[in-house]
């Protein structure tokens, strides 16, 4: 299975009053995240389905993945990929999807960090996970403990 790990793009900045999971993306990050996935649908991105954190700048970028990519799709929602979600919980839920050959899972960090290093088997790894980068992990097989090969990381600096 191929997993694409999408950090989402720049929001805004926290607001007094404004909860942390009702922030929007940017004109900015809008701009930087269109380019990371012309440069990702080029390189084969097609996945089976589309996960998304339930927050709002999450769920915009997921959109935009969507339409970019052509996927017609609903967007799954799940609360395995907020900024606190565990990996391994993360993994579980993967691990239902094992029909399709890609999914593209869309969140934060420092969860997408952690399971970057999860699912390449070296929980320690310390990766600059920048907002609108993605990630592509080829997994094997789908057992309790992932040993995936990491294929590439586009970074938003890279892409325009």
């Amino acid at each position: 299975m191929q997993i694409y790990l999408l950090r989402h793009a720049i929001a805004e900045e926290p607001k007094p009053g404004v909860p942390d999971a009702d922030r929007a993306l940017t004109g900015e990050g809008v701009r930087k995240l269109r380019d990371i996935l012309r440069r990702a649908r080029v390189g084969g991105l097609s996945p089976g389905q589309i996960l998304t954190s339930p927050f709002r700048r999450a769920r915009e970028t997921a959109e935009l993945a969507a339409k970019a990519l052509d996927f017609a799709e609903p967007l799954l929602t799940t609360n395995s990929l907020v900024p606190s979600s565990v990996a391994q919980e993360t993994w579980d839920e993967i691990r239902l999807y094992k029909g399709e050959p890609a999914l593209l899972l869309v969140g934060h960090e420092p969860a997408m960090s952690h399971l970057t290093g999860f699912l390449l088997a070296v929980p320690e790894l310390q990766i600059d996970f920048k907002k609108g980068a993605m990630v592509r992990i080829d997994v094997p097989s789908l057992g309790p403990r992932p040993r995936g090969v990491l294929k590439w990381m586009l970074a938003p600096r890279l892409a325009g």
